[in-house]
């Protein structure tokens, strides 16, 4: 009855999407209607939604409300166009991939996929524009170290989801995240976008005119650089104080500082000096930027906390229970498992967030059961969530309007880019699980 349950809310959640229902709105649905028919009483089912909420926000809401402001002040003030001009400057046109890769890569980690990708899409049309190279070779790079950002890192609304539905570690979730995400993206950004090569697109862009230049001022390198990555800097500290220092106030005040809401409100306090009140910025104008990153994620936030819904209502009707025990049967390893159960529903869904979090919803046990590093499960997962990327999806379409692409070249570029990365990533995954 329980799998019965399960495949039923699971293709309902599919329906939903289909007819353009709001996730936020369709989770909702799904998750008490599951909890209805795993028999669990009315009351109970109220008492697990707002366990749900309160276990859902409480671990993550500063976070990704912290991380999309400083985001919005970064890309307001000039930080991360200068980023992505220092990048390019520096590593000159022969290696012009590697430097479009880098400027996704650092862009990527405080700015969410979306943004990112409409700050570089100029970029990328006037480096190809002027180099006169093809331009989904230099398309790719970007793109590819946008998406794997994205979906593996935090402080990303689904990372830091995951992070927290499974009590996973967030330092130590960075860190193998970025120990895959290296070669993964060298793989699925430079490398591919070379096969790509020959593929000729018009380089036309609403974004994009050959004489247009920007002039205005930009922050100075080394501040940008500097206050972009410094929530990774203070996160990689603190985990590496936790290991080797003696436990004194060096150590403790490591570890503080090195806690992602204090890492992330630390950072947004620099920016804001530096990238707003530093440059003639009112506070006034600093708040509205403030109010607009919020309003950005708040449907984020709400589609995360539905998510949290449902897997409580699975928790506290013991179905997860079930689940476990299901999944043993399989004889298939956890990681795989979420791995699976993660694509199969981002290509029957769309959204990577959104699979994410019902495919958590799913492998919650597993993790609880102890048999998993949960660190590596929401690795997994994200990985997961990359996968099958087609018209459903609207990163591809996207992709394919921003670069003015038909159908087949999309496929060929973006789909075969993000399937790539998810196989090469759950592959890292499992080497890493050999290793720790």
């Amino acid at each position: 009855m329980e799998l019965l349950v399960i495949l039923f809310a699971i293709c309902l959640q599919l329906f939903l999407t289909y007819k353009k229902v709001s996730p936020f709105l369709s989770l909702l649905i799904v998750a008490i209607l599951s909890g209805i028919f795993l028999g669990m009483e009315p009351m109970q089912i109220i008492k697990s939604v707002e366990k749900g909420v309160a276990n859902t926000l409480g671990g993550l809401a500063l976070i990704i409300c912290l991380g999309a402001i400083l985001g919005k002040i970064l890309e307001t003030g000039g930080a991360a166009e200068k980023i992505a001009r220092t990048l390019i400057n520096g590593f000159g046109e022969k290696n012009i991939q590697w430097a479009i890769m880098l400027t996704g890569f650092f862009i990527g980690i405080p700015l969410y996929y979306n943004a990112g990708f409409v700050i570089l899409v100029p970029l990328v049309f006037s480096i190809a524009h002027k180099a006169k190279l093809p331009l989904l070779y230099v398309a790719i790079p970007m793109a590819a170290a946008l998406s794997t950002t994205h979906c593996f890192l935090p402080p990303h609304p689904s990372p830091v989801f995951l992070v927290n539905a499974f009590k996973a570690d967030m330092g130590k979730t960075l860190i193998y995240g970025l120990i895959i995400t290296i070669p993964v993206v060298i793989v699925a950004g430079p490398f591919l976008g070379r096969l790509l090569k020959k593929t000729e697109v018009t380089i036309k862009s609403f974004l994009f005119t050959s004489e247009a230049e920007n002039t205005k001022e930009l922050p100075a390198a080394l501040p940008s650089f500097l206050i972009g990555l410094l929530p990774v800097i203070l996160i990689t500290m603190a985990v590496i104080a936790n290991y080797f220092l003696p436990d004194q106030l060096l150590k403790k005040t490591l570890l503080f500082i090195g806690d992602p809401t204090i890492a992330l409100l630390l950072s947004v306090f620099l920016a804001i000096g530096v990238f707003g009140l530093k440059r003639g910025n009112s506070m006034e104008t600093i708040t509205k930027w403030l109010n607009e990153a919020i309003s950005g994620i708040a449907v984020i936030l709400l589609i995360i906390t539905a998510g949290g819904i449902f897997k409580q209502v699975l928790q506290d009707s013991g179905t997860d229970q079930y689940i476990a025990s299901f999944s043993s049967k399989w004889q298939m390893p956890p990681l795989i498992f979420a791995w699976v159960v993660t694509a199969l529903l981002r290509i029957a869904i769309g959204s990577a967030t959104v699979a994410g979090i019902t495919a958590a919803s799913v492998v919650t046990p597993l993790v609880a059961a102890g048999n998993v590093s949960p660190e590596l499960m929401v690795l997994a997962i994200g990985t997961g969530s990359v996968f099958g990327s087609h018209i459903n999806d609207s990163g591809f379409w996207m992709f394919k309007e921003f670069f003015n692409l038909t159908l087949k070249q999309t496929f060929l570029s973006w789909s075969v880019m993000e399937a790539t990365i998810s196989v090469l990533g759950i592959i890292g995954v499992l080497l890493l699980n050999l290793v720790i």
